[in-house]
């Protein structure tokens, strides 16, 4: 009996109709091509790491300064994991207790900012996130929440354009990392922008966390004040955030975290990030990022080849958006005729969108859950025409029909690892 099973027998005991949800889930999982950019799979012992006993303990505040007693094991566990975070990206300090990205980036505008303080931040549009100054967040509620783009003509971004901004607005912080953004990032071009107007630098690289652990993607870490990231996406741990910073934030950042923005931290999870930690030290992770982007840019390359078009042209990272406005055709329609065919992905704005926010003329897409189940490039060819056929013939229900056939064919190949 392999884990998933195990798992589920011992909640059926207790709750049969919470565990006939979670089967379904998992079937679902087995059986889909997993294209959101934001979405991994967990290892077995991360998942392990996540459901254990540590999910008893309370243990408010850090360790060694804890406000409950016997925290003196967790302790261990919190001090390992930043130990690995800080050994990894090569920071001076980590704070590995945030539940989530948004809540470690609350964490850091707490640290550099005051309320009212003016943020720049890359537009929501334009491949933002909504913590980088979005009106429904934190960030544009207590912040004075001004925005940067891409280029038009390029769809890229032009560091003179941010810099002509930065001197517009003169923020107290200067934020970079995006939720949709298909290229690499100048951070050294950043850091001297912020410099340039006397502002704090925090970069969020919540999606590329993973790759600048594998060598894949340049690290933000020696050039901004504090770095933000998520475990669960490219990192491919369990759900969670931290926030990285140099030694004169360190206390700061603890207290922007405890009390600041949260509670007591989860200790299950710090243990499980702990874990996804330690794989990146092996080889086996470091080639694991070199094919997430070389699988993405054979997909999008894929993709051009059927005749999409894809903002910016294509990507150099994990992820990609393609515009569907040449097509007009809507992302929800698009989204849901995937997800009929087992296919997920997520519809998204794309710079200069003029549609709806709930109904975007985007589809962004990306290649870690599919590497993480092993696939490569020929599998990649497959998904970009299976992706088109869709697109192309949206509505067809036996092309629909089809291609779900022939995305189960893939799953099948490639199982989870859970079995």
């Amino acid at each position: 009996m392999g884990m998933a099973a195990e798992r589920l027998e011992v909640i059926r005991a207790a709750d049969p109709d919470l565990a006939a949800i979670m089967e379904r889930e998992l079937e679902r999982q087995e059986h889909t091509l997993e294209l959101i950019p934001s979405e991994n799979i967990a290892s077995p012992a991360v998942l392990a790491a996540v459901g254990s006993w540590l999910t008893n303990k309370y243990a408010e505040g850090t360790p060694g300064k804890r406000y409950y007693g016997g925290c003196e094991f967790v302790d261990e566990v919190e001090s390992l994991c930043q130990e690995r975070a800080t050994w990894l990206f090569g920071a001076d300090h980590a704070n590995v207790q945030p539940h989530s990205g948004s809540s470690a980036n609350l964490a850091a505008f707490m640290t550099l900012c005051k309320p009212g303080d003016t943020i720049l931040g890359m537009d929501l549009s334009h491949g933002g996130h909504l913590t980088h100054g979005s009106p429904v967040s934190f960030s544009g509620i207590f912040y004075h929440a001004e925005s940067y783009g891409v280029s038009p003509e390029t769809e890229q971004l032009d560091y003179d354009l941010v810099r002509a901004r930065a001197r517009e607005v003169r923020p107290q912080m200067l934020i970079a990392g995006a939720s949709a953004y298909p290229r690499l990032f100048d951070f050294a071009a950043l850091a001297d922008i912020a410099a340039e107007v006397d502002a704090r630098l925090l970069v969020d690289m919540a999606h590329f966390a993973g790759l600048v652990a594998g060598g894949a993607h340049p690290s933000p870490v020696p050039y901004a004040d504090l770095v933000t990231l998520t475990t669960h996406k490219t990192l491919r741990g369990p759900w969670g955030g931290m926030v990285l910073s140099k030694e004169r934030y360190a206390k700061a950042v603890d207290k922007a975290v405890f009390p600041g923005a949260q509670g007591g931290p989860l200790l299950h999870a710090i243990a499980g990030k702990a874990v996804a930690l330690k794989a990146w030290g092996e080889p086996e992770m470091k080639d694991y990022a070199q094919r997430v982007v070389a699988n993405a840019k054979r997909l999008a390359d894929g993709l051009i080849a059927e005749g999409l078009r894809l903002v910016s042209g294509g990507t150099d990272n994990h992820l990609m958006l393609i515009d569907l406005r040449p097509l007009q055709l809507t992302g929800k329609a698009v989204q849901e005729v995937c997800d009929s065919a087992r296919i997920t992905v997520n519809r998204n704005s794309i710079p200069f969108d003029q549609a709806s926010k709930f109904n975007p003329s985007g589809i962004r897409l990306g290649t870690p859950a599919v590497t993480t189940r092993g696939m490569g490039i020929a599998e990649m060819d497959e998904i970009a025409t299976l992706v088109a056929r869709l697109i192309h013939h949206l509505g067809d229900e036996a092309v629909t029909g089809e291609v779900k056939k022939r995305a189960r064919a893939l799953c099948e190949a490639y199982p989870l690892p859970y079995g």
